[in-house]
């Protein structure tokens, strides 16, 4: 059912921005909207909600739309990506195929390359707010998958190691990190913050992992970037201040800008791409 809705939903894209393929899918999380401009000039903007699966998004720091950006790659070539600006959380409680459904619509639009960008609460009080973290793995506590029944997918390289390594040699101020998934919307106690350090998590957020399970499963190369916005835990294992939603997204919104030039960089380096192996 899932990818009915999300071949129904490319094929309103595709008659609408009149670009029949994209080669790659950036999904903008909270605070990055203005990396949209960074990315590229849109060809074709439409609201997320005039489109079949999608919803207007319930939290804030998302924009709500979806948009066509050609770019011009460091080959010369003429590739197309789609722009999702905002997404839906699973705390929305819209069940986790709508958490999937944009990326699964990009797959369904021709998408080889999936961007996946959030704001973090992070665990380590050495990188500021501001510090783009390069997602190396991922740790997902929803207890939930959107993958339905015996649809096996090996993530030992969920986040490609091919494109963090583009990523860095363009950006070298660049971090990488594990992600932990918690559901919220709350956020954590200091307990289950000290717990997810403990057990290798260094950033910590409400969103990408499923994105990205559901990509690798349609065959995507995955890139996660996300954004430092508050110091969760400082070396003592405290929180050194309280966790404010709107200094989130504002956090996010400072870099936002900077990070969407480096995410253009790695696709004019990288795209078109034609084949999705399991290392690059």
């Amino acid at each position: 059912m899932h990818d009915q809705r999300a071949q129904s939903a490319a094929a309103a894209i595709s008659a609408a921005s009149g670009v029949s393929d994209h080669d790659a899918v950036v999904v903008l999380g909270s605070g990055w909207t203005d990396a949209l401009g960074s990315i590229g000039e849109p060809a074709w903007v439409s609201p997320a909600d005039e489109l079949p699966g999608f919803a207007a998004p319930t939290a804030p720091g998302h924009a709500g739309v979806v948009a066509s950006v050609p770019l011009r790659t460091d080959r010369g070539k003429v590739v197309h990506v789609l722009i999702l600006s905002g997404r839906t959380h699973l705390y929305e409680e819209r069940g986790v195929d709508a958490v999937a459904h944009g990326v699964r619509t990009a797959a369904a639009s021709g998408a080889r390359v999936c961007v996946l960008t959030s704001a973090n609460g992070c665990l380590h009080d050495e990188w500021p707010s501001g510090t783009g973290v390069l997602v190396a793995d991922h740790l997902n506590f929803t207890a939930t998958s959107p993958l339905d029944g015996p649809e096996f997918v090996d993530l030992t390289d969920c986040w490609s190691p091919g494109l963090r390594r583009v990523a860095r040699e363009l950006d070298p101020v660049l971090v990488e990190g594990t992600y932990a998934m918690l559901r919220g919307p709350e956020y954590q106690t200091l307990a289950e913050l000290r717990m997810l350090r403990a057990i290798g998590a260094d950033v910590v957020g409400m969103s990408t992992v499923h994105e990205a399970i559901a990509a690798r499963a349609a065959g995507m190369q995955v890139l996660g970037i996300s954004v430092v916005t508050t110091t969760e835990l400082d070396a003592d294992g405290q929180r050194p201040e309280q966790t404010d939603p709107d200094a989130v997204v504002a956090a996010a919104a400072r870099a936002a800008a900077g990070l969407g030039s480096t995410i253009h960089s790695v696709l004019a380096a990288t795209l078109p791409v034609t084949a999705t192996p399991q290392e690059s």
